[in-house]
């Protein structure tokens, strides 16, 4: 027993019943892809790509999915990976930057609140789908206004002998059904983002249904959630597939997709088309939000997420391409049913989801049916980022407090967060609730995402250093990060990332929905959302320097940025090299271990000499570990 080996391997028995693993690494693809594929691929990807130029935005679309998105994903991966720890304890890499790890738990939480939000309103329009006429087909109903104008309505034929210029003018004019559906039934929506009103009771309903599931989906960590993710990361691309078919067999749906995807290549030369590609891909993959670290850190440690990286990276940005087909083949054809150009029925985020969309739906035979089935693809889109967000907080709370009490009770901690999160977001599901989703939306995730990860390639880099985290993954993966990525995480993606920062604040505008502006006073509550997150890095690092042992502030800067001693693997078997453990003397004397320092361990291996042992005995550099 005293060689340490019956130990080391009760240690990593019981750790993998304690922390949990994957049951195998489809589970752990499956998670990532329905993590990073969410309802921005679906509502925003193409709104963007047909905004910017169409086929033209692929080409930088592409090139900062090489240069930036695939780089910081492999990097949160092999981080988390490593150290089988959440998105906190992977900060014993360089203790004064675990505020960087508070940070993307501030904006996970953020985000877990609005997200599920979204999904309930999913989880309304898929309950109401389920009859025989769509509830926003006609303008026979108490909500509709005079103005409103069904596609289907009686009015239709005697319109169809109207000129375009006098047709494009009424179209103009009017509001569909499934507009006024939305804002004067849905949401019931007040005039000013102060004037809550009431609490919107079918939501609040659905709002609890959503947490329901994504709280027993969750139960027993990635145990249960590794089986559900079968389900939720694949059913969307046989959704996706089914309606592509139906709606390339529409007419006008060939109109829609060249409007899709018809290059203007002049626009490839606009900043802005550079700046929204690298903004899309480095949001739609979910960098810095603590999740793929978190998912990760329930790999085996030797798991090849080099691999997986590149896999999900382009599993995603295949998946807003595709979905791109699936919107602009049933919006060509709403506009050719309508007469009128294509960008007069595109638009993107909730519009889309709940406005557009479901408007075309409704020209087809058996409508039902298909909006059945379009919700419940985004209900599963958003449950599987939603699963990951949720777990990102349990990870990181658990992992912290460390005790065996706390890794029992994972359970309650899960049920706790869940609770929580319901109870932020009921204020989202009053009258005003919108506006607040969408304040978070563009403040709460935006520019904080940015400067998060800019510092945290910075501390590993620079302040860990290149050189001891490209051997750390050779002594995980067995082989070095290929010398393109070394080059993208030391120089390119750094500087991407710091151009995108530079973009969002040049292109900064003002929130605004529809023909509503937030007041300031709203808009300096976007900005303290923002601001929470990141300045978590700031105050972390000055409590960590003031905590810190020595006498000058060099010192103490030196020793807070220092690795800790418990950094690395979390195995005893996989701590090895600089890693290995010094044993007693009374240890060693049974072993031909030599107790590794790592300051020195470089420069001594190199000059392999003799080196004295704890126990007085010396011992060559090169001896059996």
């Amino acid at each position: 027993l005293q060689n340490g080996t019956v130990p080391g391997e009760q240690g990593k028995q019981e750790k993998s019943v304690k922390r949990g693993n994957w049951g195998n690494q489809i589970e752990f693809v499956l998670t990532s892809v329905g993590y990073a594929v969410g309802l921005g691929n679906v509502w925003r990807f193409p709104y963007l790509c047909y905004r910017n130029g169409g086929g033209a935005f692929m080409f930088p679309y592409f090139i900062m999915l090489v240069f930036c998105g695939i780089p910081l994903f492999f990097m949160e991966l092999s981080f988390g990976q490593f150290a089988s720890q959440g998105c906190l304890g992977v900060w014993r890499v360089s203790p004064m930057f675990k505020g960087v790890g508070y940070g993307m738990m501030v904006v996970s939480t953020y985000i877990g609140i609005y997200y599920n939000v979204v999904i309930c309103i999913a989880f309304y329009y898929f309950f109401v789908s389920m009859t025989r006429v769509l509830p926003w087909t006609y303008c026979s109903n108490p909500w509709n206004t005079p103005d409103c104008m069904g596609v289907l309505d009686g009015n239709l034929s005697s319109r169809a002998t109207l000129n375009i210029t006098q047709l494009l003018n009424t179209t103009q004019k009017r509001t569909s059904p499934s507009e006024e559906y939305w804002r004067r039934y849905v949401l019931n929506l007040s005039d000013d983002i102060g004037n809550l009103g009431e609490v919107r009771l079918p939501l609040l309903g659905c709002l609890g249904v959503s947490w329901v599931v994504v709280f027993l989906c969750l139960i027993k960590g990635v145990k249960s959630s590794g089986k559900v993710v079968y389900f939720t990361a694949t059913f969307p691309y046989v959704v996706l597939t089914i309606l592509f078919v139906r709606g390339i067999t529409l007419e006008g749906a060939l109109t829609g997709i060249m409007y899709y995807l018809t290059p203007q290549w002049d626009k490839i030369l606009n900043a802005k088309v550079w700046g929204d590609a690298a903004s899309q891909i480095f949001y739609s993959l979910g960098c810095a939000w603590g999740g793929l670290i978190t998912m990760a850190s329930y790999n085996k440690f030797n798991n090849n997420c080099y691999r997986d990286s590149i896999i999900i990276s382009i599993t995603n940005c295949a998946t807003s391409v595709y979905a791109g087909f699936v919107i602009f083949s049933i919006l060509g054809f709403m506009a050719n049913h309508l007469g009128v150009d294509v960008s007069k029925v595109a638009d993107h985020g909730p519009g889309l989801a709940f406005v557009a969309y479901p408007e075309a739906l409704t020209l087809l035979p058996i409508s039902p049916l298909w909006s059945i089935l379009f919700f419940f693809m985004l209900i599963l889109l958003g449950l599987g980022t939603q699963f990951c967000l949720l777990e990102t907080l349990v990870t990181a709370i658990v992992d912290e407090v460390g005790n065996e009490w706390i890794i029992r009770k994972k359970t309650f901690v899960t049920l706790g967060v869940a609770v929580a999160g319901f109870l932020l977001g009921v204020p989202l599901t009053t009258q005003a609730g919108i506006y607040w989703l969408l304040l978070m939306d563009n403040y709460a995730a935006s520019f904080s995402l940015v400067v998060i990860s800019c510092i945290m390639c910075v501390a590993i880099m620079y302040i860990y250093g290149h050189r001891n985290y490209f051997k750390d993954i050779e002594m995980m993966l067995g082989f070095p990060p290929p010398l393109f990525f070394q080059i993208c995480w030391r120089f390119i993606s750094p500087a991407i990332i710091f151009f995108i920062l530079v973009f969002t604040v040049i292109q900064y505008r003002p929130i605004s929905y529809n023909e509503y502006v937030y007041p300031t006073w709203a808009i300096s509550i976007g900005f303290l959302m923002a601001l929470s997150s990141v300045i978590c890095i700031p105050i972390y690092a000055i409590y960590k320097v003031c905590r810190s042992e020595g006498d000058t502030l060099l010192e103490r800067l030196k020793n807070a940025t220092q690795a800790s001693k418990d950094w690395g693997p979390a195995l005893p078997e996989h701590r090895s090299g600089r890693y290995a453990p010094a044993f007693s003397p009374s240890t060693e004397s049974h072993l031909e271990v030599q107790p590794l320092q790592p300051e020195k361990g470089q420069s001594e291996a190199a000059a392999a000499s003799p080196v004295q042992g704890s126990n007085g005995s010396a011992h060559s550099q090169d001896s059996r570990l």
